[in-house]
């Protein structure tokens, strides 16, 4: 019985081991026919694919072909157009061309009848005179003496007469002809007298502003005052800030530097600093394009830039209150109205008239007479010597060389003695402020000098690595001396002298 029980239980696992062998072969099988069916399928679509693929390239392919064939007969259409009006061009220009030369042999033809007719007239001409010669028994030069002999012996009182009308006559009209010139040379161009004048008002948008331009006890216009050198008036006067001084190009960079602190809004001394270094920047752009719109107005090109820029200068230059840019453009304009009228040339005379002061833009900086200056910076940027002679003796230093010569220095003398054009008074003020600048500089260690309080005051700062505090004191001692010996001023003169160490370092 427990042998029957075994051998069922063998039986029964022998069976299902088979059984299990086979479900595990029927599984497999059917595994392995899904995977070859979906490597199938993904084969077959990427035949698809590729089939498209190649479809889709043919056919880009054609298109490109054909817009290429398009693009080409475009260009062939093109070039058979373009042949075609050359054609008609090329007849145009042939038809022309023998026109001209039918003209040509018209013309010559005509020139050769004119120069016979005109040789038969004179033959006929001379033939007549002979036969009156040989009527008279006297050649037509002893006729003519003889004539003019009995003429004056008989006329003689009325010759004098005449000759004396005549001459006075024609001195008259001399005189009214120039006069006439002169007063249409001066109608062509009237520029404006604007005298220059000392000062220059700022406005602002608040009367709070005056108390940061100002700063701590005064260190912000203290700042300000010291890099441009001019004096910073801050009054009662709403909304506006009055900067002095008798140098032009102080004011315009004081002015800037203050204009773009108070857009800024940032008032202290770095940013003055950064101010004052930007407006120098702007003013040197400002010449520069006062030089290039002179000689634009005057139609004169090809001038070196270098030579555009001490133009330029003359912006901040005055000479008995006239402004010298403003005269020397009212020059160039008047030369070149007289040189038309008088028939001189007109590009000389007005580029003479432009440079005639030009040696003012450095005379501060270099020895000499301001003629002497302009002749040798003309020489330097290669201006031709007919222009050179024509400025030299504007002021009768040199001799006058050629009718330009004339016309400039006459251009200059109606410039400078129009009503409103100079301020005597101005300049002489001007040249002590000047003066006083200059015998304060002329000590050593002394770095800046600035007049100012219309010269009754002098600001002199010097080097402080090589002036010591007594130092200073004997420094102003001695410069109020030497004024005093040199100068001759109403009033005093408060001689500031001012010392200031700066230390500067970076943290990085």
């Amino acid at each position: 019985m427990g042998i029957s029980l075994i051998t069922v239980v063998v039986l029964a696992l022998a069976t299902g081991s088979v059984l299990g062998y086979y479900a595990r072969q029927s599984i497999a099988k059917k595994q392995l026919t899904t995977a070859e069916g979906k490597a199938s399928n993904m084969l077959a679509e990427a035949e698809k694919k590729a089939q498209e693929t190649a479809l889709n390239a043919k056919n880009k392919a054609v298109e490109i072909l054909e817009e290429s064939r398009k693009k080409e007969k475009e260009r062939e259409s093109q070039l058979y157009r373009m042949e075609q009006r050359i054609e008609k061009r090329e007849e145009i220009i042939d038809k022309k061309m023998e026109e001209l030369d039918r003209g040509k042999n018209i013309l010559e033809k005509k020139a050769e009848e004119i120069k016979t007719i005109k040789s038969e007239a004179e033959k006929i001409r001379q033939e007549e005179l002979n036969r009156l010669e040989k009527i008279a028994g006297l050649d037509k030069e002893q006729a003519k003496n003889i004539l003019l002999q009995l003429t004056e012996e008989e006329n003689r009182d009325v010759l004098v007469e005449k000759i004396s009308r005549l001459e006075n006559e024609g001195k008259k009209a001399l005189e009214d002809k120039a006069r006439s010139i002169m007063t249409q040379a001066i109608q062509k161009y009237a520029g404006s007298h604007s005298a220059e004048v000392t000062t220059s008002t700022i406005s602002i948008p608040s009367d709070d502003l005056k108390g940061k331009i100002i700063g701590r006890e005064g260190r912000n216009i203290k700042a300000l005052e010291r890099a441009t050198g001019v004096e910073i008036i801050v009054d009662d006067t709403p909304e506006a800030i009055v900067i002095s001084g008798f140098d032009p190009v102080r004011r315009e960079i004081a002015r800037i530097a203050l204009g773009k602190l108070i857009d800024d809004g940032r008032i202290h001394p770095t940013r003055i600093d950064e101010a004052v270094e930007y407006a120098k920047k702007e003013v040197d752009n400002k010449v520069r394009e006062a030089g290039e719109a002179a000689a634009y107005d005057l139609g004169i090109v090809g001038l070196n830039p270098k030579l555009l820029y001490l133009i330029g200068r003359l912006r901040y230059r005055t000479s008995f209150g006239q402004n010298v840019l403003i005269h020397s453009i009212e020059v160039a304009h008047l030369s070149g109205a007289l040189a038309a009228e008088l028939g001189a040339d007109v590009a000389v005379a007005k580029k003479a008239g432009l440079f005639h002061d030009i040696g003012k833009a450095v005379d501060h900086e270099i020895q000499g007479t301001h003629v002497e200056i302009g002749v040798k910076i003309l020489q330097k940027f290669g201006i031709v010597q007919e222009i050179i002679d024509a400025v030299k003796p504007h002021h009768e230093e040199y001799p006058f060389e050629t009718p330009e010569s004339f016309i400039v220095a006459a251009a200059d003398a109606i410039s400078a003695s129009r009503p409103g054009a100079r301020k005597d008074s101005l300049e002489n003020y001007l040249k002590r402020l000047e003066e006083l600048e200059a015998v304060a500089s002329s000590f050593p260690a002394v770095e800046k000098v600035y007049a100012i309080q219309a010269g009754r005051e002098i600001r002199v700062f010097v080097k402080p690595e090589e002036v010591d505090d007594l130092g200073a004191m004997k420094l102003a001692k001695n410069i109020a001396e030497k004024i005093e010996e040199e100068l001759k001023y109403p009033g005093e003169i408060k001689v500031n002298v001012l010392r200031e160490t700066r230390a500067i370092e970076y943290a990085r």
